[in-house]
């Protein structure tokens, strides 16, 4: 007799049994109040376009105070521990990491970069951006869609409000004056084909 999964107890994970799965994969996970969720794997537009974000920002970026990071970096968020995978970060110096469980996690953020999926897209803006907020440092927000061209900006100002722009067109760019300097949608995009297109 089959068994209906919405019929089964959730496991609750301890902290514990989270860095024991880290510890023993190759792959990343995060842990969010005892559900573990992958963070490895994703469509081919994803990985490119994390991988152009990447790339054009530490091309911006060289031989200055900031430096760009991949999602194999963690950030150490405070208010839900222990750490989270952006799919892309920037840091600046003097660069602060926190080593937890023998896992190195970058502790002041500057700039973190999401690239959406259907199944990530309410924890990257809820969930994620909430326990961003409470890093002092962060200062930009960028989420990416897969499926359109489309960047969702967020910039902290001086009075700890968040400014929103909605970027939707190829032309258009995104100024993250903290960091000093600005990213293309193009450059986001280059090489991503969108459906209907």
């Amino acid at each position: 007799m089959a068994t209906n999964r919405k019929d089964l107890p959730d496991h609750f994970y301890t902290l514990e049994e989270y860095f024991a799965l880290e510890h023993a994969s190759d792959r990343r996970y995060e842990y969010w109040d005892g559900d573990i969720v992958c963070m490895s794997g994703g469509s081919q537009w994803h990985s490119l376009i994390s991988s152009n974000a990447h790339f054009h920002l530490q091309l911006h970026l060289r031989d200055g105070r900031c430096r760009a990071f991949t999602a194999d970096l963690p950030v150490k968020t405070p208010t839900a521990p222990p750490y989270r995978y952006p799919d892309v970060t920037v840091g600046c110096q003097p660069l602060m990491f926190e080593n937890i469980r023998g896992v190195d996690a970058l502790i002041n953020p500057v700039l973190i970069v999401e690239v959406m999926s259907q199944n990530s897209a309410g924890r990257d803006q809820d969930d994620k951006f909430t326990a961003y907020k409470a890093i002092s440092s962060f200062s930009h927000h960028l989420l990416i869609s897969q499926e359109t061209p489309k960047v969702t900006h967020y910039a902290r100002q001086a009075d700890d409000r968040w400014m929103r722009e909605d970027v939707k067109s190829l032309d258009g760019a995104v100024k993250l004056t903290s960091i000093g300097c600005t990213l293309s949608l193009r450059d986001i995009y280059d090489g991503v084909t969108f459906e209907g297109a």
